[in-house]
């Protein structure tokens, strides 16, 4: 499976160090096992937030969960005591209102929160579904993590959550541990970066709720500028609004023995980062692109974290090549052909000859509709034409809703070279484009 990069990032959103007084706790069981989705390098998995059952991305780069556009929620779902507040993340954009709500109950498997504080967000623009393809309401971290010893198995796609009171942690000759170092209730963790002949030693947040690999802020002190080899790119959306800068690869990242070469960086600019380099021992973040090479264990009450690497690990760090960024943008309505086959014996002929009758029918069908909102200058794609809003009917003469927003991403991040045809409707015009994948570097 191809390496496919999500061109968002969701904020890192500050907060007071607490504990809430009840926090979760296991009911009857001492383990639990919840499957998940990895879509773009994120994990999607259920929780249910006062009786309501919701989607969620488990973000280790928050603390207190996080309810996105929540004036598009159902009636049936209610939040608990609230105040109004501001807040602010990633983006070069002013602050946001929000509620500050407490007593929810929270439900994640069987573990239960009874007592848990969140934040929700009315704002209809913060609405990520668009860009992973599916609905996503909120995000939960640090809150949830705090209390449980918690295996994330990227390889088998599912969570699997401890009482640390019964855990025995299993000797593994293939695993290493690493010491967690906690500012503002967010891990920490310290590697090694290769960068233009230079070994530096970094500290990056660790962030699950972003798709990229390694984000890195530049400090010259330290010796972490930008290579020359690097190009201009969106680099996804924020609490505070979009980020842009420099995308680029650095020659190997190392946590302990395990090292892993030629990976993709981002470098944002720094009137995005503002708030998030606050912390000044931080170096910039690692996400999910290179979390998802390892079967993780967060064990958040000793400050530790237990890395073993995966079936993904050797896989190679690819970019977008056509310089496209999709979303889903609602449905379209679709004219299809619908076909049945009738057998026809022939009493004349033998038993075993027949005629296959085929007739057909159009039906019209609604289908997701994926809209160009992002678009690289200098790219393949804008050269050959198209622009923003241009919404794509066919790929590679394949109608678009039959693949999934993942599935057309991975067409994007393929070989250097390989031809795109695309269909888009434009204002209502149809027009054909076609385009090479092209190496960046």
């Amino acid at each position: 499976m191809r390496n496919v990069y999500l061109f968002f990032i969701l904020f890192v959103l500050y907060s007071t160090s607490f504990y809430s007084q009840n926090g979760f706790v296991l009911e009857e069981n001492k383990e639990d096992k919840i499957r998940f989705e990895l879509i773009n390098n994120l994990i999607v998995f259920p929780v249910e937030i006062n009786g309501v059952e919701l989607s969620f991305l488990l973000d280790t780069g928050v603390s207190k969960p996080i309810i996105f556009n929540l004036v598009n929620f159902d009636e049936s779902f209610q939040i608990k005591k609230t105040e109004k507040i501001f807040i602010r993340g990633l983006g070069d954009g002013e602050t946001i209102e929000a509620l500050k709500s407490k007593g929810n109950v929270f439900k994640i498997g069987n573990a239960v929160n009874l007592n848990q504080e969140l934040y929700a967000i009315y704002n209809p623009a913060l609405n990520f579904a668009p860009k992973l393809g599916v609905p996503i309401h909120g995000i939960v971290g640090y809150d949830f993590l705090k209390n449980f010893i918690v295996e994330v198995n990227y390889s088998k796609r599912f969570i699997k959550i401890n009482d640390p009171k019964y855990y025995t942690f299993k000797n593994c000759k293939k695993c290493e541990t690493f010491d967690l170092e906690f500012h503002n209730n967010k891990p920490y963790i310290n590697g090694l970066l290769e960068l233009k002949g230079k070994t530096i030693p970094i500290k990056l947040l660790i962030d699950s709720g972003g798709s990229d690999a390694l984000w890195l802020f530049e400090d010259m002190e330290q010796s972490i500028a930008i290579p020359y080899a690097n190009f201009d790119d969106f680099l996804g959306r924020g609490l505070s609004g979009s980020v842009y800068g420099k995308r680029s690869k650095v020659t190997s990242f190392s946590l302990g023995n395990y090292k892993l070469k030629n990976v993709n960086v981002a470098f944002p600019d720094s009137s995005s980062i503002s708030y998030a380099k606050k912390y000044k021992s931080r170096n910039g973040s690692l996400a999910g692109e290179i979390l998802k090479r390892f079967n993780v264990i967060f064990d958040y009450p000793n400050k530790k974290i237990h890395l073993k690497k995966n079936r993904f690990f050797s896989n190679s760090f690819n970019y977008n090549k056509s310089g496209i960024t999709i979303e889903h943008d609602g449905v379209r309505l679709v004219k299809e052909l619908q076909t049945s086959f009738k057998r026809n014996d022939d009493d004349n002929a033998s038993r075993s000859s027949y005629r296959i009758i085929m007739s057909g029918s159009y039906e019209y069908i609604l289908a997701p509709s994926y809209k160009i909102v992002e678009l690289r200058p200098d790219s393949p794609a804008k050269s050959a034409g198209l622009l923003l809003g241009d919404v794509i009917l066919y790929i590679n003469g394949k109608h678009a809703h039959q693949y999934s927003l993942q599935e057309i991403m991975n067409l994007f991040y393929d070989d250097t070279g390989k031809n795109i045809k695309l269909l888009v409707d434009r204002n209502g015009v149809q027009l054909k484009y076609n385009f090479k994948l092209k190496s960046m570097f």
